[in-house]
């Protein structure tokens, strides 16, 4: 069996995301791939490096967001047959206040032999703040940061 292509790979990451099975999605990382997080704020990671630290980044994960549905997916095709760019949108409850979200994503993935290599996820800070009620510390963070 050849391995997956990039889109196979990544609609299986939307799959054991929806089933909230983190350590299959951790699974789909090369031993050393990384996930990126461009736009990341406040406490959260800009670049993990490894499978068993992307494990560990969303070990929690199903405990802060119930994602319910991907409603919107595209996946667009580059010139580099390892990569693809992909638009999506999660439909869910967040755990803690049990207020519906929605989310908008461009992620970036690159994969070899079926594997994640790089994944670059530009999300928006502001939104993923507001959907886990943590929306007031991350302004104050940044407030804070401005009067340096």
């Amino acid at each position: 069996m050849s391995p997956r292509t990039p889109e196979e790979t990544f609609r299986r990451l939307l799959e054991l995301l929806s089933a909230k099975d983190m350590d299959a999605v951790a699974e789909l990382w090369a031993e050393n791939g990384t996930a990126e997080f461009p736009f990341a704020e406040g406490a959260s990671p800009r670049r993990l490096t490894g499978r068993e630290a992307v494990r560990d980044y969303l070990a929690g994960y199903p405990d802060l967001m119930d994602v319910r549905a991907i409603p919107t997916l595209t996946v667009r095709h580059t010139d580099q047959p390892d990569t693809v760019v992909v638009e999506f949108t999660a439909r869910g409850r967040t755990v803690a206040t049990d207020e519906p979200y929605q989310l908008d994503y461009i992620t970036v993935l690159t994969t070899h032999q079926g594997l994640i290599t790089r994944y670059r996820d530009y999300w928006n800070p502001l939104a993923v703040a507001s959907a886990a009620g943590t929306l007031p510390e991350l302004l104050d963070s940044l407030r804070s940061r401005a009067t340096r």
